[in-house]
């Protein structure tokens, strides 16, 4: 294994997952602030209060694919790297297929797609060259 892309990978889907996590602390926690509300371009508070259950569920997703790379990260470091890295590929895989899904949907969302599958992705290309390489 390749110590250095190993770690490069644990920073890059760690951060994914941090950027996952504050979304779901906007999407499940500050969803009723309207500055909060408009960051997702919901423009009144009607519509807002609308989507609250949706985004309230959405958040929660997020939330778990950070879960996903943490303890994958852990395992990984701890002496189980494979259950790690099959963690990681599955949380910070779903968390790329998410982001390509969103631009896939609505390519004005091109700049969100990109903060929350970037990461990601660079972590999970590092992780396989650290894998395949010595």
């Amino acid at each position: 294994m390749n110590v250095g892309f190993a770690v490069a990978a644990s920073v890059l889907v760690g951060l994914g997952a941090i950027i996952h996590l504050y979304i779901f602390v906007l999407e499940s926690i500050r969803w009723s602030r309207p500055s909060t509300w408009r960051t997702f371009g919901v423009g009144s508070q009607a519509d807002a209060d609308t989507v609250k259950p949706m985004a309230f569920n959405q958040g929660f997703y997020n939330l778990f694919l950070a879960i996903g790379v943490a303890v994958g990260i852990v395992l990984f470091w701890a002496g189980m790297p494979e259950a790690g890295a099959a963690l990681i590929f599955l949380a910070a895989g779903s968390m790329v297929g998410a982001a390509l899904v969103l631009i896939a949907s609505s390519p004005k969302l091109a700049r969100p797609a990109l903060i929350q599958g970037l990461a990601p992705l660079l972590g999970i290309v590092s992780l396989v060259i650290a894998l395949t390489t010595a």
